[in-house]
């Protein structure tokens, strides 16, 4: 108890003056209700007593009655302006701009996911080894960007892993309309999102793919990526016997190349060992034991914070106002109950 009368402040202490207006009403009601009396003997040949009040704008209240309004009102406007100057008295503190791991994954959703080399399908293989990342995961943030011709940021890099999960059913072939896999424009998104997080943060990409990829250079644009502190890591799902791509609809159960054959997408190995290795990481193919991503998970967390490490804090103070605004809404609301004046005939 001592130490919130301690901590107790207003965050805007200026609106206190206000209160100060109570005393130019208080001296307003006295010299109106002593002018009042005073002028009432010579006007009253003017106009009748029970309208003295309305033709001269006073009450026809009784004093104590009047000074009864008077406490009423004084006790409304000094519970809002004690509201509006902030009262609180307890705080939490928060840590800002922590330094930290980030994982940025990038979820292959092109049509080749769609094929059934691993069962179910190499899509669904994919969001359980996602899924067993996010269940393995402590400590690291994790950013999720889709990506086929085009990319599509998922999640940003957050510490809400449930978040995540919500989503993972989202990440389907069909959320792209033009087809292809050119991981380049993912990338890109990827390095906007770690700029994002504080400088000393060490940062990750994850890629998950079967490699059908349709661009080149692929390999030089890992050596930039690492150069920047930036590890990729690849986990390639399919098999390299690879399957046919399936098609949309019944007329056309696969995708056929021009001379008419099923196109057959297969696992590119080779493409994305060289890949990983020129991000200065490690590639892993998928599989159903989760050895691959706790590995992947521990490669990430082995990149040490630089010395130095922040640990900036601010104080959160929790805001207290509601408390006098309401004890105001409480004496405000006999004002809404008011009955209409018993309506007196002029004598004749």
């Amino acid at each position: 108890m001592v130490e919130l009368l301690a901590s107790f402040h207003f965050s805007k202490p200026v609106w206190l003056w206000a209160l100060l207006l109570c005393v130019p009403v208080a001296l307003w009601l006295v010299l109106a209700r002593h002018l009042l009396v005073n002028r009432n003997q010579r006007i009253q040949q003017y106009a009748d007593a029970h309208l003295l009040p309305h033709l001269l704008g006073h009450s026809e209240a009784s004093s104590h009655t009047q000074w009864l309004r008077f406490a009423r009102w004084t006790a409304m406007w000094t519970l809002l302006v004690l509201a509006m100057a902030g009262p609180r008295w307890d705080f939490t503190d928060v840590q800002l701009f922590r330094p930290g791991t980030n994982l940025v994954v990038l979820f292959d959703i092109s049509r080749s996911m769609n094929v059934a080399d691993v069962q179910p399908t190499r899509l669904a293989r994919a969001r359980q080894e996602l899924e067993d990342l996010l269940n393995e995961n402590r400590g690291i943030r994790v950013g999720l960007i889709g990506f086929a011709s085009v990319a599509h940021v998922v999640s940003p890099v957050t510490e809400d892993m449930n978040g995540i999960r919500r989503v993972l059913s989202a990440l389907d072939t069909s959320l792209v309309q033009l087809q292809g896999s050119r991981p380049s424009f993912a990338l890109q998104r990827a390095s906007e999102l770690i700029a994002g997080q504080p400088e000393d943060s060490v940062s990750s990409l994850l890629i998950i793919t079967d490699g059908d990829f349709d661009e080149q250079g692929l390999e030089e644009r890992m050596k930039e990526l690492a150069a920047a502190g930036i590890r990729v890591h690849i986990l390639g799902v399919g098999t390299q016997e690879g399957d046919a791509v399936p098609g949309r609809g019944r007329e056309s159960p696969w995708i056929m190349n021009r001379s008419g054959q099923p196109v057959i997408s297969s696992l590119n190995e080779p493409l994305l060992k060289s890949m990983a290795k020129s991000g200065n990481g490690i590639y892993l193919r998928a599989d159903y034991r989760g050895s691959d991503t706790r590995e992947i998970l521990a490669r990430v967390k082995a990149q040490a914070l630089p010395k130095g490490e922040r640990n900036e804090r601010t104080r959160v103070w929790n805001e207290r106002f509601y408390w006098l605004a309401g004890l105001a809404l409480v004496l405000l609301l006999p004002l809404f109950r008011r009955t209409l004046p018993e309506y007196r005939p002029r004598n004749t």
